[in-house]
């Protein structure tokens, strides 16, 4: 399992991860200012431009209130 970014296993949580904010009805825009961060930010996460460490998918998770293994048994289930 290599660390890049365009991993089948990584495209799987990106896809995870646009989803749960999609089921949870917010815009990027919304998600970002509860992070405090700019909309672009999490453009970046999503697209795979920029990687989200553990600490950024809780807080991701905790908005979408999804748990995080969610997001990762999308790596589990593409190994399958």
């Amino acid at each position: 399992m290599g660390a890049s970014t365009h991993s089948e296993e990584y495209q799987e949580f990106l896809k995870r991860l646009r989803s749960a904010r999609l089921e949870a009805g917010l815009t990027q825009a919304e998600v970002a200012k509860r992070l405090g961060q700019p909309q672009p930010y999490v453009s970046k996460c999503e697209s795979g431009e920029r990687r989200v460490d553990v600490v950024e998918l809780a807080q991701f998770a905790t908005i979408y209130n999804k748990p995080i293994d969610y997001f990762v048994w999308a790596i589990l289930d593409s190994n399958q």
